[in-house]
């Protein structure tokens, strides 16, 4: 889970014997030049091809690629979706600064993943919803629940993912070429623009599919060179344990190493990331994030039948094991080897090398590149980061036309036609862009590390009600709408009130004594979910039991106890229009207008879709063939063995 993984970088730190200015870059080879331009053909190949091949005129076909996506691009879409530039320079950075622990983060995502296909989408199935607040109007009933969770979705995708992602990116870029960040993040998010406009979910699937080959190609060449110059695993314990900068602050022990650094479990009390809040408290931000975010429920609600749904899940599960040893392991790598830099403390040399006084363990990831990788791997390598940066952005941008078409729009506006709904989804994609270009500036002025540290925060103190919710309307049925409306409510005002204070302290630079109040200081903010997610279940419950329960006939396919009923669901609220697709007109209007129709999808024969009686017989069935059942189960264990054995050996 990458969520909040970028935030303790911000607490490592100091000294450096030669200072190159923020942004100083290297120039790139021919081959290197070369190796870049054959990755965006490629990229823009098989988005075209995706996108002609999509059925991209009806809403379904959009924004659920008709519902027509196998188990492997939505494997490889659920890691690349996850895996953002931010995830690449956040995740090294961490690990430069504090050791192996934060490698649990994404180790911690297969068992969700697994509760993803498992539990949480044959309920989503069984509803027939595309997403995530369409589910929680239906089971609920009302209006209320399903605008907040649409706009608060909205906000945390563009203050938070899209402006990590872009940051990261930029950081990437302007060290280890030194472009212009506007003109090279203006080009980028043209490109994907492009073709998440044009072909919608379908495209940006296989693209994503696409891209994670190249992900994980590259961060893999880029290990075995950096294991290869510590000499392997034995080397990096023993050169990352002394790995200590030559300019320190004095009486201070920031600059040294952890010693617990290589163990992922750490003390409940005093450790940076305690065993407790990362088995516990870790789960409850992964479940959002996995289970009940539209970014990640989409590409596993696409999924042609349940077991695709479930082996997309497995393959994602796998994929989640790598970064520990292709992005982690590869950050501390970089601080042994330029502890100077990386490892900075003295917070005056932190401004001079990165820009940043708390701490340059950021630069981890690009310093690595800029500094081991020969001619044409270079590259690579920055295919690999644009890689990172465009299958996040384009899952975020087509998720948040998703939620913004059908959830606010389509409520707006209930007699919106197809073609009226599949434009607005367009154009709010070309929006987003323009909010992300205007958002570099600010990500440009704030510090690097505080950045981070305000994104965790909004990401861990608005997720666990959120999770809450979703548990209750999942496996509770006498949860009703005024419970969940109440818990998502007070759930909100106790976590924006601890996210407030986090915003008027800032972190104290190493040898600096720490202002904040105990709530901030002593309560880690994974403790603090679990608290959070308590109270907002203790909230539902009550609120529920005083009031009025939902009859049974609202609930049919809705909860996990009733997913297989058979029985007629009255609805609490009125069906949405969005499956009902009607023949788009055919009049022939100006050139530019029948053009610009073509390359988005919305002429043609094949713009009329199945009946709506068809639709829904076929798509929200839970039937699977028993062998594929099978197949899926056994591997489902298998990789919860393989991940409960790499805890255990690095526990």
């Amino acid at each position: 889970m990458s969520v909040s993984l970028t935030t303790a970088a911000g607490s490592s730190s100091s000294g450096i014997t030669t200072a190159a200015p923020p942004g100083t870059g290297t120039s790139l080879d021919a081959v290197d030049i070369t190796v870049v331009v054959v990755y965006f053909v490629f990229v823009m190949l098989v988005g075209i091809w995706s996108s002609a091949r999509a059925n991209r005129s009806t809403v379904r076909g959009y924004f659920l690629a008709g519902r027509s996506m196998t188990w492997w691009p939505i494997g490889a879409s659920l890691m690349s979706s996850n895996v953002g530039s931010g995830l690449f320079i956040g995740l090294a950075g961490t690990g430069a600064a504090g050791g192996i622990a934060v490698g649990g983060f994404e180790w911690n995502a297969a068992w969700v993943l697994v509760a993803l296909g498992w539990i949480f989408i044959p309920v989503y199935i069984s509803a027939g919803v595309v997403t995530m607040p369409e589910y929680l109007a239906k089971r609920f009933g009302g209006q209320r629940i399903r605008i907040y969770m649409s706009v608060l979705s909205l906000i945390l995708y563009i203050f938070t993912k899209i402006s990590t992602d872009i940051f990261s990116g930029a950081m990437f870029i302007q060290m280890s070429l030194g472009w212009d960040l506007y003109l090279s993040t203006g080009v980028l998010l043209l490109v994907t623009a492009a073709y998440t406009v044009a072909g919608g979910l379908t495209a940006v699937i296989y693209t994503d599919a696409f891209q994670t080959l190249i992900m994980v190609g590259g961060a893999f060449a880029l290990m075995f060179i950096a294991f290869s110059k510590v000499g392997w695993y034995e080397g990096l314990v023993e050169s990352y344990m002394s790995a200590v900068p030559s300019m320190t602050v004095a009486n201070t022990t920031c600059h040294l190493p952890r010693r617990d650094a290589f163990r992922l479990f750490r003390d409940p009390v005093s450790g940076d990331l305690p065993w407790p809040g990362l088995v516990f408290g870790l789960t409850v931000l992964a479940t959002w994030v996995w289970c009940a975010d539209q970014v990640i429920v989409q590409r596993s609600l696409s999924a042609k039948s349940l077991s695709h749904a479930k082996g997309g899940s497995v393959l994602g599960g796998y994929l989640k094991l790598l970064p520990m040893f292709f992005v982690v392991m590869p950050g501390m790598i970089s601080r042994a080897l330029f502890p100077d830099e990386v490892a900075c403390v003295d917070p005056a040399v932190c401004q001079i090398v990165c820009g940043a006084s708390v701490g340059c363990s950021n630069i981890a990831y690009p310093k690595l590149v800029v500094k081991l990788m020969p001619v044409g791997l270079r590259g690579l390598m920055l295919a690999v980061m644009l890689a990172a940066l465009m299958s996040s952005l384009t899952s975020i941008f087509n998720s948040s036309s998703t939620l913004f078409t059908l959830d606010l729009y389509h409520k707006a506006r209930p007699t919106a036609s197809e073609m009226e709904l599949m434009v607005v989804g367009r154009v709010f994609i070309l929006v987003l862009v323009c909010v992300s270009l205007l958002w570099i500036p600010i990500i440009q002025t704030a510090n690097s590390g505080q950045l981070f540290d305000y994104i965790q925060s909004v990401t861990s103190f608005l997720a666990p009600p959120i999770t809450a919710v979703f548990l209750m309307a999942v496996f509770w049925p006498r949860a009703n709408e005024q419970g969940a409306f109440w818990g998502l409510m007070v759930g909100l005002v106790v976590g924006l009130t601890r996210m407030v204070l986090e915003f008027s302290y800032e972190t104290p630079s190493c040898g600096q004594p720490d202002p904040r109040p105990a709530i901030l200081a002593d309560v880690h903010y994974l403790y603090f979910a679990l608290i959070l997610l308590a109270l907002t279940v203790l909230i539902i419950a009550a609120v529920s039991l005083a009031t009025t329960p939902i009859p049974k006939e609202h609930l049919y396919r809705l909860t996990w106890w009733s997913r297989h009923s058979r029985e007629p669901r009255i609805d609490l609220t009125q069906p949405p229009v969005t499956s009902v697709a009607p023949r788009l007109p055919s009049q022939p209007g100006s050139c530019w207008r029948r053009g610009a129709l073509r390359l988005c999808g919305l002429t043609g024969a094949s713009s009329a879709s199945v009946s709506l009686q068809v639709e829904h017989s076929e798509l929200n069935s839970l039937q699977e063939e028993p062998l594929w059942r099978r197949v899926c189960d056994v591997n489902a264990l298998l990789l919860l063995a393989v991940n409960v054995f790499l805890w255990g050996y690095f526990a």
